[in-house]
């Protein structure tokens, strides 16, 4: 006979997002970004849900947001052979993952439009904190270019940190729940 288990993942995604409160808050979101949506040429939409991909477009637009801001991490906690050698290299990879999370979030979005029960209260959870992050990053770049690059790089750690989290929950979305397996998300799903 096989236990029951809850995998730690679940657990802590039941634990965040088994909220009446977010349930409703949720449903409200829902019912406002699909009427927003109303207004957008279908063509958009279907670009956004990947629909000529034949799959989701966010899961592909992600990696450009979380790949400038690795490397900007990377590049700013290197050694530099000079003073300052790498904030160049260090504020482009910000700047290039930051203007690339504005078609990810597009994206999410207009997926999450589109999810129910509990994947969609995960998928608001997931979406609002890698806005924070995102956030984050352009407090970032905004203080790195006043000269403030210690707090520059405080912003942007503390929006990768989010960001990672964000993305455990991104999981929880595709593998427990199933959210664009088989087909694309401008269906029902969740």
């Amino acid at each position: 006979m096989l236990k029951s288990h809850t995998p730690p993942a679940h657990a802590a995604e039941d634990l965040l997002s088994n909220h009446d409160t977010l349930e409703v808050t949720a449903e409200h979101l829902q019912t406002l970004l699909r009427q927003a949506e109303d207004h957008l040429p279908p063509a958009l939409l279907d670009a956004l849900h990947g629909e000529g991909l034949g799959h989701p477009l966010h899961p592909i637009l992600i990696h450009l947001p979380l790949g400038g801001w690795l490397i900007a991490a990377a590049l700013d906690y290197l050694p530099a052979k000079t003073p300052g050698g790498n904030e160049a290299a260090a504020d482009l990879a910000l700047t290039l993952g930051t203007v690339g999370a504005v078609g990810a979030i597009a994206a999410g979005w207009a997926d999450w439009s589109n999810t129910r029960g509990e994947a969609r209260r995960t998928g608001l959870i997931h979406g609002l904190v890698n806005e924070v992050a995102f956030t984050l990053n352009v407090a970032s770049l905004l203080a790195r270019k006043k000269g403030k690059r210690g707090l520059g790089k405080t912003l942007s750690g503390a929006g990768l940190l989010l960001a990672g989290a964000g993305g455990f929950l991104g999981g929880e979305l595709v593998y427990r729940h199933g959210l664009g397996v088989g087909r694309t998300l401008a269906h029902r799903q969740g």
